[in-house]
């Protein structure tokens, strides 16, 4: 198997197992403090969620793979990684915040501090491959949605 297919693979592995870790701290609170709390009209259905994700993490993968083979300057490079990483692991922290604290005002702080370094992120990977940037708008699109969603159930529920 060749270095850029390994490359792909771990890219792909990397961003679902971030989900995965994620989706660890949510399950149990799903069934049982989600349910119960106020949340806007304009929530989604449950069954919304698992797709959507999975979805944006392929695109993360697919963006985080066309950054790392990229041919660029390594301090470029490296700089957009360690965004990347980061906003990976904001993403991952927020189900702790939000689901497994069952903290709707930890989590609007976490997820605007993790917007921030999505914004960050597609700043860099636009710098070095432009595919890989427009990759993430839709997990962008998402996040600031979930920022309003979760801001409102926050209201709801003071």
């Amino acid at each position: 198997m060749s270095s850029n297919a390994i490359k792909f693979i771990l890219s792909l592995v990397f961003c679902q197992l971030a989900g995965i870790i994620g989706a660890l701290f949510n399950i149990s609170s799903i069934s049982t403090w989600y349910i119960h709390i106020n949340k806007p009209e304009f929530t989604p259905p449950n069954w919304v969620f698992s797709p959507v994700w999975i979805s944006l993490y392929l695109l993360m993968g697919i963006a985080l793979y066309l950054v790392w083979t990229a041919e660029t300057t390594l301090n470029l490079k490296q700089t957009a990684l360690i965004l990347f990483a980061i906003q990976l692991l904001l993403n991952t922290f927020w189900s702790y915040f939000f689901f497994f604290l069952h903290n709707p005002l930890y989590g609007f702080i976490e997820v605007i501090v993790l917007w921030i370094f999505i914004v960050l992120t597609i700043i860099w990977f636009f710098r070095i491959k432009q595919l890989a940037a427009f990759l993430l708008l839709p997990y962008w699109l998402w996040v600031s949605f979930a920022a309003v969603l979760n801001f409102s159930i926050w209201q709801l529920n003071k």
